[in-house]
């Protein structure tokens, strides 16, 4: 599987935040749940500041890597500086060295499928902030979604 090295200067996230795990048999609906409610109950439309018009899934606050807990916060990139609501927490994808990915299809099954591959893969991973970036469009069944993975 291809894929780019890039340079991530540090990245600010405003959205819904839970904590779940590989092994979580309810982990797709909780993390599909949530992005539900990010958008149903209008907290995208809602987030001030916003840096641009893609949605963001982030990874991070790893336990264990793969094999722990980590929290999931879905979300959009904010200015540092701009007041949230309560119900949304802010949070920062770290700046390092990443693995892009670059997917395009359905939203659930191209991520779905791409991070099969990625949890064989050999690549060194630093478990601090990975995240699914989706570029702005409206075709849910052949999106293009950029998938940053960070590195050691």
């Amino acid at each position: 599987m291809d894929y780019e090295l890039v340079q991530l200067t540090e990245k600010q996230v405003a959205g819904l935040k839970i904590r779940t795990s590989n092994t979580d048999p309810q982990m797709v609906e909780k993390i599909g749940a949530t992005w539900q409610r990010f958008y149903g109950e209008g907290i995208e439309a809602s987030l001030t500041g916003r840096k641009n018009e893609k949605c963001i899934g982030l990874y991070t606050n790893y336990e264990n890597g793969v094999a722990g807990t980590y929290d999931v916060v879905v979300g959009c990139e904010v200015d540092a500086a701009a007041s949230q609501s309560e119900r949304v927490e802010t949070v920062s994808i770290a700046p390092g060295n990443y693995a892009k990915f670059v997917v395009h299809g359905d939203v659930q099954q191209a991520v779905g499928d791409l991070w099969v591959k990625l949890w064989d893969m050999k690549i060194d991973r630093k478990f601090s902030s990975d995240f699914e970036e989706y570029q702005p469009g409206e075709d849910m069944a052949n999106a293009e979604i950029h998938v940053y993975i960070s590195l050691n």
